[in-house]
């Protein structure tokens, strides 16, 4: 009974609250009620979707430049609307699945070199444990602490080896060590990767194609407009998102991803069109001296 009410009584960081007091103009007092909050109350509450931000930011704005470059190239080369299609459908689901299984293969990779390195250091400690304090508390005392309380707090961690190699890979090598979980989150940071990719990489392709069957009278350029229109949205929408896990600047965040995509369209767009017209002329140059060359009967 002690311990719970222990538990319902201890102050707990209100982890949101915290957040707020700093975004608001580092309000000191909103930050001490945020931490002053019991944990019956207000719990350190995790956004989920922030856990997998950069997996479905990467992989979201990925897939939309990937496919849309791939419109922009093939509009600028004057390629018809089907082998644009078959291109960007055939790409990006392509490079979705490629960049799944690299988020999902780079994670476990380095995942193993952490642990890797973990056993190295309770090789270390096992063996040298005098060296290995020393080099903790010259860690401590570079950071500003004294060398007394130094070598008294390093003193007590050391005895208990797992805690205080994990501290070391912490504070030593900037390892943070892995769960036994992290293989799993590991592979739905791979999936969340290729979904984000393939879902946005589509958006672009697939307003072209109803564009095209709402209004069969709209030409190629009019397709290439609404696709254009229709990946602005996306990117404009994909930066307000990342907004959200940031500083909040809605409004700048999705600019600057609109002009961030717009440039890599245009370089597309404007290469596509040199090389068209590039080889338009070698081919013609090819017919005319094909032409001129005497009959053999």
């Amino acid at each position: 009974m002690a311990n719970l009410y222990t538990t319902l009584t201890t102050p707990y960081r209100d982890l949101n609250a915290a957040r707020s007091a700093y975004a608001d103009g580092q309000d000191t007092a909103a930050s001490k009620a945020a931490h002053s909050m019991s944990l019956a109350v207000a719990g350190e509450e995790h956004e989920e979707s922030g856990g997998r931000l950069k997996a479905i930011i990467f992989g979201g704005l990925d897939g939309i430049l990937t496919s849309f470059a791939i419109i922009a190239g093939a509009h600028g080369a004057n390629l018809g609307p089907v082998p644009m299609l078959a291109l960007g459908i055939s790409n990006v689901l392509a490079d979705a699945l490629s960049m799944g299984a690299g988020e999902f293969l780079s994670s476990r990779s380095y995942n193993s070199y952490v642990l890797k390195e973990r056993e190295r250091e309770m090789w270390e400690l096992k063996n040298h444990p005098e060296g290995e304090i020393a080099e903790m508390v010259q860690l401590f005392v570079a950071r500003g602490m004294s060398r007394v309380d130094a070598e008294v707090v390093i003193e007590r961690m050391a005895k208990y080896e797992e805690f205080f190699v994990d501290i070391m890979m912490k504070e030593e090598l900037s390892l943070p060590v892995p769960s036994e979980e992290d293989t799993l989150e590991s592979l739905k940071d791979g999936i969340a990767m290729f979904l984000a990719f393939a879902l946005f990489g589509m958006l672009p392709l697939a307003c072209y194609i109803l564009a095209g069957m709402l209004a069969p009278s709209l030409d190629v350029t009019s397709l290439f407009s609404v696709a254009c229109v229709a990946t602005v949205i996306s990117l404009f929408a994909l930066g307000a998102f990342k907004a959200r896990f940031h500083d909040k600047r809605y409004l700048y965040a999705g600019v600057e991803t609109v002009l961030l995509g717009g440039a890599c369209a245009a370089v597309s767009y404007f290469v596509g069109r040199a090389v068209s017209q590039f080889a338009g002329f070698e081919q013609l140059e090819f017919v005319i001296q094909y032409e001129q060359q005497p009959t053999v009967l």
